[in-house]
């Protein structure tokens, strides 16, 4: 017979049931009653005025913008429930999006708003209010079980109840699936004070390995879009991760609290239409990556305006004419003086020397031209500018230059390098030679930005396109407007905050052009600045990384998370002062992570044993859990002994660890062998970037450098020595593969090529 305790849980339970089961009925109604009205404004068809069908098209958006939130949000729809110690308030439900009954009565309070604040920071020591935080866990939209943290200790000792950590240990233990998941039910308090931090200004979270700053960055962005919708809605959020495999890792999170409208870029793919790979001459990465080189491509461009160092003839319509040096530098200084972009500048450049050769032709023609000396001779500038020879010399002292260019010449020519970089040494010059077809790599981009904002646009008709644009967005705000004005009674029944402004629908609506929203059109246009910036991994930035950044985000709205002692880059500033001070001097927020969710205790203190060994400054974390054994610490005689006893490993991680997901962290140089021999046995469970463990993708093989920021229940790091060296002596990536791991952790060295405080342990 159940005890009474065990009867009162269980009517608990089935109360929660009902009262979820009722949330999940009026999110299945909101999204019926968005679906009939998408599909009643599409049926209207293109009639009527052209206001009449800027609303239908606002309307549309709207609509299938709602409905893209509710369906993102039907897993663990309600996740948290407050008891408050209020008579009159009812008892206050958590979940990821807000929803209300058609009467405005609230039935789900948004994980995000002030109101939902205290279910991740009451304390028993500083309840808010708070008398019981209830986490319901659910399988489906069936809720499994309760637990209830009891704040009001006399409520808690009538009871037997008390704080818990139960939800939290069981999201720390659950296994990998190759994608991130949100911590939207297990925030910490120090986590969400971070998440909930004001926007303006610059805010640097610092924290080791496990702490949680990925996710901590995302909520973060998800709360800034709710928080700060109409501010962030036309300028939009770029997030800022260390690679391509790191960003399909994260791509499932923000969608899955309900905001799709953020640009992900790796620093590879900040030059629109660029995915630029990996650097792998780390001495050309350091130089390229030094402010340094700002001044070189400033000089690799006002090396392409140049002077004649003789008189040039030209020949216009068989008339010889004589370009002189000093009327070339006199056009060059003028046009120089109006500070346009060189492509720009370059229009009045040749405009200038046009209309002299124009007037020295006219002269001669004058001189010549007997009974024709009062003939109209406009048509001479034409001459002059179509002509061959004219275009040829004018080329040669300004020549139209994109980007790539300016530095592929700055690459493949040797004396370009020696005019330009009188400040670097022979070898670093020499370090920056490439051939000509060689491919852009991330340290190119910020090299590339810098060089089209001196450049500007080749297109002449760039101006006029603007103009054009800015024409269609001023017409389609007064249509929005009328919008708005016509409809608002319906905005606000419709549950879309009550109110939406002109501004917000004129973003929404283009009927002359395919819909593009702000996330959209910032990941096509170099020149977008954006309201805010989240940068993952950040400690690897170089200066001119930086610069890049820092120009999307003029406001200096930023988002900053990484970890100092991670840092492998080989023009990675090495300190957060550094890597800012030359933009923001020492205006920023510097907020720490202290509690390692992710690492057991054991593998910690394994991998701070190689970070204090080193010397490395490190961030100390406390580890919330234990492993259920030490790390693996083992060694085989040779490098082609590797292959077959990282593969027993696997093996072993995979039996050790049923249903997880196991990661092979190698050097660079070591993943293309060790993948093909884990690929021999295992071909149908080798899987590419973080892996997937739902399709059975549940073994990888990965550089150190591809796997920071990503999580595996079992890893192997496989030849540390190989991973040190690699990093010219650094331990930042070996530190960073010795964290990837939930569970299980195994080293294979070679012989005894690895750090000292790897080799002590050996054999345990």
């Amino acid at each position: 017979m159940p005890t009474k305790a065990e009867t009162n849980a269980q009517h608990a339970l089935e109360a929660e049931r009902r009262a979820v089961g009722h949330r999940y009925a009026r999110l299945d109604q909101l999204r019926e009653e968005k679906t009939e009205q998408l599909k009643k404004v599409r049926s209207s068809g293109a009639i009527g005025s052209r206001q009449n069908q800027s609303e239908r098209d606002s309307f549309a958006t709207l609509y299938e913008d709602r409905l893209a939130q509710l369906n993102a949000v039907e897993s663990r729809l309600v996740f948290g429930r407050l008891d408050l110690d209020s008579d009159t308030e009812e008892p206050r439900y958590i979940g990821r999006i807000g929803l209300t009954e058609e009467d405005q009565t609230r039935l789900l309070v948004d994980w995000r708003a002030p109101e939902a604040a205290s279910f991740y920071q009451a304390t028993a020591f500083d309840p808010q209010g708070v008398v019981r935080r209830r986490h319901l866990s659910l399988q489906g939209r069936e809720v499994v079980s309760i637990e209830d943290d009891v704040l009001d200790p006399d409520k808690a000792e009538a009871e037997g109840a008390a704080q818990g950590d139960g939800a939290l240990l069981s999201a720390l233990k659950a296994r990998r699936t190759g994608f991130m998941g949100d911590i939207v039910a297990t925030i910490q308090a120090e986590q969400d004070r971070i998440i909930r931090a004001p926007m303006p200004g610059v805010l640097v979270v610092q924290g080791g390995p496990g702490t949680g700053k990925t996710a901590v960055a995302l909520h973060r962005a998800a709360f800034l879009l709710y928080d700060q919708r109409e501010r962030l809605r036309h300028s939009g959020v770029l997030i800022v991760g260390p690679s391509r495999t790191f960003l399909n890792y994260i791509e499932r999170v923000l969608p899955s609290l309900g905001e799709t409208g953020v640009v992900m870029a790796s620093p590879g793919q900040l030059w629109p239409g660029l995915d630029a790979g990996e650097d792998t001459d780390r001495e050309a990465a350091r130089i390229k990556g030094d402010l340094r080189m700002v001044e070189v491509v400033k000089a690799a461009v006002a090396q392409r305006q140049r002077t004649l160092s003789k008189p040039r003839t030209v020949v216009v319509e068989g008339t010889r004419l004589t370009l002189s040096p000093q009327q070339v530098a006199r056009a060059r200084d003028r046009a120089r003086a109006g500070h346009k972009p060189h492509n720009q500048a370059r229009e009045t450049f040749v405009k200038i020397l046009v209309k002299e050769l124009a007037d020295q032709l006219e002269r001669f023609l004058n001189e010549h031209g007997g009974s024709e000396n009062e003939a109209d001779r406009s048509y001479l500038v034409e001459e002059v500018r179509t002509s061959q020879d004219v275009r040829v010399a004018l080329n040669l002292c300004w020549m139209p230059m994109t980007p790539e260019g300016l530095l592929t010449g700055l690459y493949t020519k040797p004396g370009i390098r020696d005019a330009v970089m009188p400040g670097f040494t022979q070898e670093e010059r020499d370090a920056l030679a490439r051939d000509e077809d060689a491919p852009f790599t991330e340290s190119d981009v910020p090299l590339l930005d810098e060089a089209a904002e001196l450049l500007g646009e080749l297109d002449h008709s760039a101006g006029r396109a603007a103009a054009a644009a800015e024409a269609r967005r001023q017409r389609d705000l007064d249509n929005a407007e009328a919008a708005v004005r016509n409809v608002h009674a319906q905005l606000s029944e419709e549950g879309i905050d009550g109110f939406v402004s002109a501004e917000a629908l004129a973003a929404y609506n283009d009927t002359e052009h395919e819909r593009m929203t702000a996330a959209l059109a910032a990941g096509t246009d170099r020149t977008w600045t954006y309201g805010h910036v989240v940068v993952d991994e950040a400690q690897e930035l170089s200066p001119m990384q930086w610069r890049v950044l820092m120009r999307r985000c003029p406001v200096k709205s930023f988002t900053i998370v990484g970890d100092t002692a991670q840092a492998d880059a080989p023009a990675a500033p090495g300190s957060w002062e550094a890597a800012l001070e030359p933009f923001v001097q020492d205006r920023f927020e510097l907020a720490e992570l202290t509690v390692n969710y992710r690492t057991p205790r054991q593998v910690v203190e394994l991998a701070e044993r190689v970070a204090m060994d080193a010397g490395l400054t490190y961030s100390p974390a406390r580890a919330v859990r234990d492993a259920e054994r030490d790390p693996i610490l083992a060694s085989v005689d040779s490098e082609e002994s590797l292959p077959d006893a990282v593969v027993r490993e696997v093996g072993a991680s995979l039996a050790s660890v049923p249903g997880g997901l196991t990661a092979v962290v190698t050097a660079a140089d070591r993943v293309t062998a060790l993948r093909a021999a884990v690929g021999a046995e295992f071909p149908e469970r080798l899987g590419h970037g973080a892996g997937d463990v739902a399709s059975g993708r549940d073994v990888l093989v990965l550089s150190a450098r591809e796997a920071k920021g990503l999580e595996f229940d079992a890893v192997i790091v496989a030849d540390p020595g190989a991973v040190v060296r690699e990093s010219q002596g650094g331990v930042g990536n070996l530190f960073v593969a010795l964290t990837r791991t939930t569970q299980r952790l195994a080293v294979l060295s070679v012989g005894r090529d690895a750090p000292a405080a790897l080799l002590d342990n050996l054999g345990q």
